[in-house]
Formats: C-alpha cells, sequence, structure tokens
C-alpha cells in the first residue's frame, strides 16, 4: 500500500471505532431505559392492583357497559343510551360508598375433632372478636369449606365484643377438608364491588377411611413367618450352622475357641439366616383398575385395614401407591395419608411397571400383598409376583363391590375377592388355615 493512503485508511478506522462506540452507548441506554421503564411499571402495578382487584366481573361489566353507551348515545343522539351510562355510572359511584371503612379483628377457626371417619359428625366453630378501640361496622364473613362456602354476617360489635358461629363439616366421604381461611368481605349488594381482607390460615379436617379390625397380624401369615429359618448361610444370626477356618475381618465374638484350641487354627462359626418379617402392601390408584367410586373407596378401607394391624403388632411395613408411600410410623399417621389418596390415570403402562418401580429401593419383603380392583386382568397380578423372590409369599386382593368374597389360587398366588369390608377378616382366616 502506497504512503498516501495510510492517513485515510487511518481515519476510516477511526470513524468504524467512533460509529461502534456510539451504537454501544446507544444499546445500553435503551437497556436501561427498558429497566427503568420495567421498574416503574411493576411500582405502579403494586400501587393499582389493589383498587382493581376490588372491582368484580359485574363491575368491570358495568364500566364498559356505561362506556359504550355514553360513546353511542352522544355519537347517535340517543338520550335512552346516555340515560343508560349515566345510570351505570351512578351505581358504579354509589358503590364506592360501600367498601369504605377500616375492621380490627381476631378471627379464630376451631374443628371439633380434628380427625373422623367417614361418617361420623365433625363441629366447625369460628369467633370473631372485635380488637379495635372503637366499634366495628357490620360486616358479613365467608369460610370456604371444602368444596363449599359458608356466609356469616357478624353484627357492629364494641370493642372486646365477640361473636361466635358454629357450623357442620360434611364428612360423608375419606378425604381432607380444608376450612378457611375466613375472609371479611365488604361490597354493595349488586356486586360491583367487593374487598375482601383474609384474616386466619386454613385448617385441615382429615376423614379417615373406614376400617376393620383384624384378629391377628396379616391372618397370622407374619407370625408364622416370624424366626423361621432360611437357607441362607450369614455371619451373624442365632441359628448355628457350622464351622469354618477364620478370614482377615471376621468378627471376633464368633470364633470357637475350643475348636480353636484343638486344631490350632481359628475357626468361626456360620449361622443359618433367620427370617425376619418385611411386609409390602401395594395398592394401585390407578382409576381404569376400579369399576367405579364405591370400588375404589373399599380398596383404600382394604389396605387401611391391613396396614393398621401390622403396624400395631410392630412389623416393618411399606405400603407404596402411584403417587406417594404412605406414611406408616403410626396408625395416625397412615389414616391421614389414606385420607389424601386420589385416583390417578396412565401413571405406569402397566401394575408391574408400577410396582417395579416403587419397591426397587425396598427391603425384599417376606410378604407382598396387592391391592387392586375388579376390572384389573388377573395376568397383570400373576406378573407382578415374578418381582419378588421365591421365599415371597404373595397375596392379591382383589376388590368387586357386592360380590361374594372368597379365596382362590392362580398360579402361585393366593387371590381374596372381597365384596364388603366386614368379609376381610373371614378371608384372613381362611388363608391362615
Amino acid at each position: 500500500m502506497s504512503p498516501t493512503n495510510e492517513p485515510s485508511s487511518r481515519r476510516t478506522s477511526q470513524t468504524g471505532y467512533a460509529l461502534r462506540s456510539v451504537r454501544r452507548a446507544l444499546v445500553g441506554g435503551l437497556g436501561n431505559a427498558r429497566r427503568l421503564l420495567g421498574q416503574l411499571a411493576a411500582r405502579l402495578w403494586t400501587f393499582i392492583r389493589p383498587v382493581i382487584d376490588v372491582v368484580g366481573p359485574a363491575g368491570w361489566l358495568a364500566l364498559g357497559g356505561a362506556a359504550l353507551a355514553l360513546i353511542l348515545g352522544g355519537a347517535l343522539g340517543w338520550m335512552e343510551l346516555s340515560f343508560i351510562g349515566v345510570t351505570l355510572v351512578a351505581a358504579f359511584v354509589i358503590a364506592v360508598a360501600f367498601v369504605f371503612g377500616r375492621s380490627s379483628f381476631a378471627v379464630l377457626i376451631e374443628l371439633n375433632p380434628h380427625r373422623v371417619v367417614a361418617g361420623q359428625r365433625a363441629l366447625g366453630r369460628m369467633l370473631v372478636r372485635n380488637t379495635a378501640e372503637r366499634n366495628a361496622l357490620p360486616v358479613r364473613m365467608e369460610l370456604p369449606v371444602g368444596d363449599g362456602l359458608a356466609e356469616f354476617l357478624i353484627p357492629s360489635l364494641p370493642p372486646g365484643g365477640e361473636q361466635e358461629e358454629l357450623f357442620a363439616v360434611p364428612t360423608e366421604r375419606r378425604a381432607v377438608i380444608v376450612a378457611g381461611p375466613a375472609v371479611s368481605v365488604r361490597g354493595d349488594q349488586l356486586g360491583l364491588l367487593r374487598r375482601a381482607v383474609r384474616w386466619t390460615e386454613p385448617v385441615e379436617l382429615f376423614v379417615h377411611p373406614v376400617t376393620t379390625r383384624l384378629a391377628s397380624s396379616a391372618a397370622g401369615l407374619v407370625r408364622d413367618l416370624e424366626g423361621e429359618v432360611t437357607k441362607t448361610i450369614t455371619d451373624n444370626d442365632i441359628s448355628f450352622h457350622a464351622l469354618r477356618a477364620y478370614q482377615p475381618g471376621d468378627a471376633l465374638r464368633n470364633v470357637h475357641w475350643r475348636t480353636t484350641a484343638r486344631t490350632g487354627q481359628l475357626m468361626v462359626r456360620q449361622f443359618e439366616e433367620t427370617r425376619r418379617t418385611q411386609l409390602t402392601v401395594v395398592h394401585t390408584t390407578e382409576r381404569d383398575h376400579y369399576a367405579d367410586e364405591e370400588e375404589f373407596e373399599l380398596a383404600i378401607s382394604v389396605t387401611a385395614s391391613l396396614a393398621l394391624q401390622v403396624i400395631r403388632d410392630g412389623t416393618r411395613l411399606n405400603v407404596v401407591t402411584e403417587e406417594r408411600p404412605l406414611r406408616t410410623s403410626t396408625p395416625t399417621t397412615l389414616l391421614d395419608d389414606s385420607s389424601r389418596l386420589l385416583g390417578v390415570e396412565g401413571a405406569y403402562p402397566s401394575l408391574r411397571d408400577f410396582a417395579r418401580d416403587t419397591t426397587k429401593r425396598l427391603s425384599p419383603p417376606s410378604v407382598a400383598m396387592i391391592v387392586a380392583g375388579s376390572t384389573l386382568p388377573l395376568a397383570e397380578l400373576r406378573s407382578v409376583t415374578t418381582l419378588f423372590g421365591l421365599d415371597t409369599m404373595t397375596i392379591a386382593f382383589r376388590v368387586e363391590c357386592g360380590a361374594s368374597s372368597r379365596v382362590g389360587a392362580v398360579s402361585g398366588i393366593t387371590v381374596l375377592t372381597v365384596g364388603t369390608l366386614d368379609d376381610l377378616p373371614k378371608l384372613l382366616r381362611r388363608v391362615h388355615r
């Protein structure tokens, strides 16, 4: 390149650098402006949202109708439309007066009892106390209870005054019923404006499934299996099997000193493993496996009855479902989790996939129980038995409401058909015999 072109190239390079600097400054400025506008919009929304939330669907409809009527009335010269618009605006302005007023309450929600069996009676109490230093204006309290809504009109209360309201809780079916939160509502009779203030947190009522008392743990199966000697050889148990030469790492407490002294070589004891009972209940909540809702609830009652008796006897227990394993530390925690069970759809391709996935991290069971509905094919029940060892006893409970309760055997698996919950103790006694 000739020397005469060098100044021109330098000027071109400087111009490009300046343009890039300006572009970067503009991009940075636009980014800062966007962030500033976003922060301003967030603060503005935080300020106006409580005001907008007061307007109900009827209020927005009234405002929209008023605007449309006034515009059309002015454009077309129709006094009737203008009158309708003015009337809607007046109704909205009058409704504003109903939402003013400040209250200070202490609200207590109590359920008695907190846990019931399906069908038993449960009552609730709401106590409202005025904590302000002046009289409280009348207010309407709303209390969601399950799928319903209880409404109470609280009269004007003097400072420190209290108002008690009682309500019944529907407990016909197993569920976890949430009462609350209690909300005070101010607004007009047309529902244009509505200002709600929350005073309490939700309270849960556990409606436990109906259960039946069983005569013995797992119909005597657990007690019969407990302590049974197996063919597995172990270094730590109570059933003596044989002696073998000492190996590094063996516990010194297992050394047989008399034989060691006689042979001159360290000898240790070996034992036959004694069976320790581990019971696993595989409960499917797949809706397709049950004929109707009544059958689904009966299956939960069967599982809860079996698990309760096993827990009372102190036997190790696992109960698995598609959604979560049930807690089995105490009868109360088991029943609470049973109250939360809901039906699922398409959680696993098959019952075997469900059982394999939920039990693969559990200890091998000595007794496996499968609880399912009447629409589940027997072939799927048989397929689950291959997941457990040969020493595992597998029992299937096939729930079919109204059917004749009976005990049968299908390809090495014992199948109990349960028609009613009252038949469960008799069926288990027959299996034990």
